[in-house]
């Protein structure tokens, strides 16, 4: 099946100092897979070093902003080894690592569902805007998993108050308790959307590049003191484990085979 009418998974589009990265995979509701993690992270990594790139814009195709793991690229980590799921979970790492780093101003378009992954790259943008419609899960616990590898940037933008209910949960969400969770900076009406959107990048437009570059560097410093390297890798290293676990295979197969996974009471 085609990835996209275009057959591309991400859709670059650059003008006057704006980027726009856009997921497209719309069938799929702009699912990860190995291909669009790697297409996003080296765009991410190019317009860090791309004098002309003033602000990024990361938004979705379709209906869906991104519905997190594509259900084919689970069943083929679910029959992984251990070390296999760990590279690949540092690879999902790379790329969270690299948008909530990039020395640009970066806001999300969010004009439908997030879950998994695609909260995560909702927490990573410095600017969140999305639409009432819009639905938000952390449903990894479902499938006996957890959010490990985004969890530094949920944790960020939710507190981890919040963070230890939806995490456990897995509750699917709306934009107004995302917006009341900080996940999401503003929600307007999906004919607003654009013109908040452009509102934002005329905001940023105006501060100075280097200014702008640094203010999240500046945040990063006062509010971190975690290595970073250390946590990507513990963070890999837990997800690879759960993903390899009795558990997380019942939960993986269960989810595969349209199945309640056994650690649900039957009725």
């Amino acid at each position: 099946m085609a990835e996209s009418p275009a057959n591309q998974p991400l859709v670059r589009e650059q003008n006057a100092g704006v980027l726009r990265l856009r997921l497209n995979r719309p069938e799929l509701h702009n699912a990860f897979d190995a291909g669009l993690i790697a297409a996003l992270t080296a765009a991410i990594e190019e317009a860090g070093h791309n004098a002309s790139v003033r602000v990024v814009v990361l938004e979705g195709a379709g209906a869906s902003f991104s519905a997190g793991a594509d259900l084919n690229w689970m069943r083929g980590m679910a029959a992984a080894s251990e070390a296999e799921n760990r590279d690949d979970a540092l690879a999902l790492a790379r790329l969270m690592r690299s948008l909530d780093e990039l020395p640009k101003p970066t806001i999300a378009r969010v004009q439908g569902a997030a879950f998994g992954g695609g909260v995560g790259l909702v927490a990573c943008c410095d600017i969140a805007i999305g639409v009432p419609e819009a639905k938000f899960g952390l449903t990894e616990s479902k499938l006996g998993l957890l959010p490990a590898v985004i969890s530094p940037y949920v944790i960020a933008a939710l507190g981890a108050r919040q963070a230890r209910r939806w995490f456990a949960s897995a509750e699917i969400f709306d934009a107004a308790t995302a917006h009341a969770m900080g996940l999401l900076h503003q929600v307007v009406p999906v004919d607003h959307l654009d013109a908040a959107v452009t509102r934002q990048i005329d905001l940023l437009l105006k501060a100075g590049p280097h200014a702008a570059a640094a203010a999240k560097r500046l945040v990063a410093r006062v509010a971190g003191g975690l290595d970073r390297d250390v946590l990507d890798a513990d963070n890999a290293a837990l997800i690879a484990r759960l993903r390899v676990s009795e558990e997380g295979q019942e939960g993986l197969s269960a989810f595969l085979d349209k199945r309640a996974p056994s650690w649900i009471p039957k009725p």
